[in-house]
């Protein structure tokens, strides 16, 4: 049985140490400056971003991903991301391109709105649970573990980073 490694208050201080990471890269930059070239770190399933507006495109997708993971199973239920069929290589890379692409298609002042209310919503999602509840394999609706091994499932890069998206992708992270 998969037992998470973290505690709520653990994963609540990695998860926005990550978003302020990369906040503080975008705080203050005209448009123009956002989807500039900027050299983002390949992730182990491709090279996708080419600015950091596309980075926080990339991350937004997969936080809000996580989001409803955890809601979900706060539910009783499942997401379809959890499905086999969605946990390959070519379909992690498709879903990286098109998240990507989409947020080309926004303003970044609209892109960073929606990182910061879709972190501040997974920041309190993972907040409401008490370290019991965390742990209680009860708590992930039927995925291997409690809800904080969900979590970190979720949340994990295919490189095994924890908690550290924006990180890894920032090259702040030797894997």
């Amino acid at each position: 049985m998969r037992t998470a490694t973290t505690t709520p208050a653990q994963a609540v201080e990695l998860i926005r140490r990550d978003q302020d990471l990369l906040l503080g890269r975008t705080e203050g930059l005209t448009e123009a400056e956002l989807r500039a070239p900027y050299d983002v770190t390949a992730g182990p399933l491709g090279d996708f971003c080419d600015s950091l507006h596309d980075l926080v495109a990339h991350v937004l997708m997969w936080d809000e991903i996580t989001l409803a993971v955890l809601r979900d199973a706060r539910a009783g239920h499942l997401h379809w991301s959890l499905d086999p069929r969605w946990e390959t290589p070519d379909i992690g890379r498709a879903m990286n391109l098109g998240g990507v692409e989409a947020g080309r298609r926004i303003p970044s002042e609209l892109v960073l709105h929606r990182f910061r209310g879709v972190g501040a919503a997974l920041l309190d999602e993972i907040a409401q649970y008490d370290e019991d509840t965390w742990a209680d394999p009860s708590t992930g609706a039927g995925f291997d573990g409690g809800i904080g091994a969900l979590a970190e499932y979720v949340s994990t890069t295919p490189d095994g980073v924890l908690f550290a998206h924006a990180a890894r992708h920032l090259g702040l992270i030797n894997v």
